[in-house]
């Protein structure tokens, strides 16, 4: 993909995000945003998710007919995940982190990211509470509002601030690992943080004011636009398992420099010998 064309897709996609962003903001300042749960009690859509999905993914049609998506509200409609294709397909999170725009916590988002022959190669992450836009396509490097970042340089756990999605203990089904895994890390780290926005904690990562993050259980659009980022502003994401990562299997290990990735993945294989520390 000619990077003409990257970086047309990605002039023509930040500008309908940035109109997105009045939905957004209009939600977020209402007295009382309505909403509905998903399949779990604390999985919660507005109907700004909707309205912003539907805005985006026409205007993108509009000007790039060729193009496939896999959005959260309509995979949550038709309760099935779309298969990932060579051609051009757009992954879109409406609002990430729609607990925390429901309690006007400002660490929620609109989420885009794209991929091309399997491989993400842009992402746009866009807080309009805030006013920061997070950008990148590949082979260009990452950006907020404009002005190039990038990751940390730290190389050890214990010199590092690391991000874990405490929420994900909710679920049973997962609960155990996620206790394990959290209780090594934390104890090992400078510090440990949990934002409420997988796509927000990407980017505080791509900007160095983390330095891992660590979760699973998540979905394409959680991820998609917010590792881009984190790659072109010089981070390291792969699978938990330490393969390749797979954007459609999002279970994920980022760090800021591959000998920082290198001590996680070495505590988390530790975590995950580790019988139980759950309390029923």
């Amino acid at each position: 993909m000619a990077a003409t064309k990257l970086e047309k897709y990605h002039n023509v996609v930040v500008d309908l995000v940035k109109k997105c962003g009045d939905i957004f903001r209009q939600g977020y300042h209402e007295n009382k945003a309505e909403f509905e749960t998903k399949c779990d009690f604390y999985d919660l859509v507005t109907v700004y998710d909707k309205q912003i999905e539907v805005l985006l993914v026409e205007g993108i049609k509009k000007e790039f007919p060729e193009c496939k998506f896999i959005g959260e509200e309509d995979s949550a409609a038709s309760k099935i995940l779309p298969e990932l294709t060579d051609d051009p397909t757009w992954i879109i999170d409406p609002i990430d982190g729609t607990t925390n725009f429901i309690r006007r916590i400002p660490l929620c988002c609109i989420s885009v990211g794209l991929s091309i022959k399997k491989e993400l190669v842009l992402g746009i992450v866009y807080n309009p509470i805030t006013d920061e836009m997070f950008t990148a396509y590949k082979g260009n490097g990452a950006y907020l509002n404009g002005k190039k970042i990038s990751v940390s340089n730290r190389k050890a756990i214990k010199d590092s601030i690391v991000a874990y999605e405490i929420s994900m203990i909710h679920s049973k089904r997962v609960r155990d690992k996620n206790v394990k895994r959290l209780t090594k890390l934390a104890s090992n780290a400078t510090g440990t943080r949990t934002f409420g926005s997988a796509a927000v904690t990407l980017c505080l990562l791509a900007k160095g004011i983390i330095d891992v993050f660590h979760v699973e259980d998540l979905q394409p659009w959680d991820i998609a636009a917010g590792a881009v980022i984190l790659r072109e502003a010089g981070g390291v994401i792969v699978k938990s398992d330490g393969s390749e990562f797979d954007i459609m299997n999002p279970y994920m290990t980022s760090a800021s420099t591959p000998e920082l990735l290198t001590d996680v993945m070495a505590l988390i294989k530790e975590a995950n010998e580790i019988k139980s520390y759950t309390i029923e």
